[in-house]
């Protein structure tokens, strides 16, 4: 491996020195700023030029295990890995990843084995929520960030939204605490990231770069109904509700940070406990949880919960399990109940219930209709003709 001058370096026609950059915390870690040619002639002998390495680009290429700081004639921009593996006790982890998972505790643990020893892998978004505070959440995180260090960040709302992302889109872990991506341009962004192989990266005043992505994202949110705008049929999330502590430690992360070492050792000699069995390694079903159920609900229109509504009323009105309606069928029965198009009706069960219109053919339509004479409801049935949808009781359970 080339020798590397420990103040300077010059990539491509650039100079950069190596800087110690202080945090709030009282650490300090190292990052490469870019240094004027004259400064370093005014500040340093001339001897300074003959210990100054020289590659041609940068590049980002993440490992954790065996990490090279230059690859060819390229210097990684990916952080070394400070930690040693160490045999010892991690029994305290392991809790805490028991109370973070659940019943998903194995999940858990190869999702963090994945991260240390495949970073290129993809993986789903991992979002854990709870109403109260006192969870581990942000301490799930802070660990996280202990463990990966500089290749991981944590952003705000604002962070992830702007344009100018090169602060992040070359970072393993992309952490977002009090998490609240509702609408539908940051969910198009997150699923876009979540599988994204490239990605533009953008700086004040730079052009945009094209760069390779291997950014995993992970959001925590105290709002367990719509931290996060979720489709029916989405499976890029992992949604995880987090129950509150028993006992409050206000020492816990300063504890799980001394068992790293050895729960990076545990992590490394404990064998996967799935199988790579799609691109985002989990199945959805492996990851399926009432926590994504509950935030896909809230996460209705008020179309969507008319149509429901209006659907199982029927069901339970006609004693049917089935029906068949068209976009127009739903629009007269929702007139003066709520104001929509034929076209936005369309929209909405094709997007949020995942389902299509036949081609023109016949079907029926019920309705109820008042008897003046016995004073009670007669059903009716109508035969009409068009492109009609198809509702299920199962569609609703």
């Amino acid at each position: 491996m080339t020798k590397l001058n420990k103040t300077y370096v010059r990539v491509g026609t650039e100079y950069f020195k190596f800087i110690e950059h202080r945090l709030l915390s009282g650490d300090t870690i190292k990052i490469l700023k870019r240094w004027n040619l004259g400064t370093i002639k005014h500040d340093e002998s001339p001897e300074v030029w003959k210990n100054i390495s020289k590659y041609d680009d940068f590049c980002c290429i993440p490992s954790h295990l065996n990490f090279q700081q230059v690859i060819g004639n390229l210097y990684n921009r990916y952080e070394p890995f400070e930690h040693v593996p160490t045999e010892s006790n991690c029994e305290k982890s392991k809790a805490f990843f028991r109370h973070i998972f659940g019943s998903q505790y194995e999940l858990g643990l190869d999702y963090v084995k994945l991260l240390l020893e495949r970073p290129t892998q993809i993986l789903p978004v991992l979002v854990l929520v709870s109403t109260d505070r006192n969870t581990g959440k942000t301490t799930f995180l802070n660990l996280l960030k202990e463990i990966f260090k500089g290749n991981m960040t944590l952003n705000t709302n604002e962070d992830f939204r702007s344009r100018f992302n090169s602060d992040w889109t070359n970072k393993l872990i992309i952490g977002l605490d009090e998490a609240l991506l509702d609408k539908k341009e940051d969910s198009e962004r997150i699923k876009n990231l979540s599988t994204a192989k490239t990605y533009k990266s953008e700086s004040k005043g730079i052009d945009k770069v094209e760069i390779q992505f291997f950014g995993k994202l992970i959001l925590c949110s105290n709002n367990i109904y719509n931290c996060v705008y979720i489709e029916p049929q989405e499976i890029r999330y992992w949604i995880v509700e987090v129950p509150i502590f028993e006992n409050v430690n206000t020492s816990l992360l300063s504890e799980l940070i001394k068992e790293i070492p050895a729960f990076l050792h545990y992590l490394i000699t404990r064998p996967f406990s799935t199988t790579e069995q799609s691109r985002m390694w989990f199945t959805p079903e492996q990851i399926k949880t009432s926590a994504l159920e509950r935030l896909i609900k809230g996460n209705q229109t008020h179309l969507e919960k008319e149509i429901r509504e209006l659907i199982l009323d029927h069901m339970l009105l006609f004693d049917k399990t089935e029906l068949k309606y068209t976009a127009t069928d739903i629009l007269n029965f929702l007139n003066g109940i709520i104001r929509t198009t034929r076209h936005q009706i369309s929209d909405c069960l094709n997007q949020r219930f995942g389902i299509s219109p036949h081609s023109p053919s016949t079907y029926r339509v019920y309705t109820q209709e008042k008897n003046l004479v016995s004073n009670s409801f007669m059903i009716l049935e109508e035969t009409k003709t068009g492109r009609y949808y198809i509702f299920t009781r199962e569609m609703f359970e």
